[in-house]
């Protein structure tokens, strides 16, 4: 398949991103990845010399999934195309340009049910609880890795965070997230006490009398990027004893997992994540009910097969 880096997509495509830009609210990230599937089809469909505002066949459609499948596109991602397609052929219909939405009766690809990965209580003690080595990069970590897990966020959304957005009387941040939604998280008397503590003896240290709206600064008085970000989690991993692989996201599953474990509901789980539909987060329930199975393996006393009396 040509580089997609290369091509130039039709201005008509673009358009439609735009719009989804504004009128959907979709994040960067969303779109991005809807750039790169409606270059794929264009790719394909300049193969079989038809733009993309052409009419296609569903037989047309369906030779492109399986281009994709042949070239080993995961099931997440193929459902994502597909989802990617159908918003731009409603869109031609809806424009006049095309009649009929070749995607219509199209099934929907089923993506395969991937549990998150999490840490247990002892791993997430181990890593918040790591002695620290008294510098005001550390403490910054620390208090980073306290609230990234008593809020449950999204590493973008730890390291996009801004000053004005913190309210340590009430308890709670103010958080930008997906689609540039907003939400409101309760952070916890831990977390709270970590941050008092940093904005009071460890960010001042750090910035050296510059200012800058970001919660979480480097010594050029920015913000981290995410790939730091990364970097911290994996150091103070390794530090901690944790011998498994460990991402930021793991810190914010952890938060969702633990939550329902202690009797959380759905919803309110849901509201603190900033998941638009409460199937996103129904997935920790599956992880849930995983524990409960092998608690009651474990230790319900008749697991054997019964005998005839």
């Amino acid at each position: 398949m040509a580089q997609l880096s290369e091509q130039v997509l039709d201005p008509l495509a673009e358009r439609y991103l735009s719009h989804l830009r504004v009128e959907g609210g979709l994040a960067t990230n969303t779109l991005e990845a809807y750039r790169r599937d409606l270059s794929k089809l264009q790719t394909f469909l300049d193969r079989h010399r038809l733009s993309m505002n052409a009419p296609v066949s569903p037989s047309q459609v369906v030779g492109f999934l399986a281009s994709l499948k042949a070239e080993g596109l995961s099931s997440a991602s193929m459902a994502r195309t597909v989802s990617a397609m159908r918003g731009w052929f409603r869109f031609l219909v809806r424009e006049g340009i095309v009649a009929v939405n070749p995607t219509r009766d199209l099934s929907t690809v089923r993506r395969g049910i991937k549990l998150p990965s999490t840490l247990t209580m002892l791993e997430v003690t181990a890593l918040l609880e790591l002695p620290a080595v008294q510098t005001a990069e550390d403490l910054r970590d620390r208090t980073m890795l306290e609230l990234m897990y008593a809020a449950g966020l999204r590493v973008s959304e730890l390291v996009a965070l801004e000053l004005a957005w913190l309210d340590l009387t009430v308890g709670c941040i103010r958080v930008h997230g997906k689609g540039s939604k907003e939400r409101l998280v309760p952070i916890g008397e831990v977390a709270r006490d970590a941050l008092a503590h940093y904005l009071d003896h460890v960010r001042p240290g750090i910035l050296q009398r510059r200012s800058s709206r970001a919660l979480f600064v480097s010594r050029r008085g920015g913000a981290l990027t995410r790939q730091a970000f990364w970097k911290i989690v994996r150091q103070r991993a390794r530090r901690a004893g944790i011998a498994k692989p460990i991402s930021p996201h793991m810190l914010r599953h952890s938060f969702a997992t633990h939550l329902l474990e202690g009797g959380a509901d759905l919803r309110a789980v849901q509201a603190m994540l900033g998941h638009a539909n409460i199937a996103t987060t129904q997935i920790y329930t599956h992880v849930e009910r995983g524990r409960l199975t092998q608690v009651h393996r474990r230790f319900f006393p008749r697991q054997g097969r019964r005998t005839k009396p």
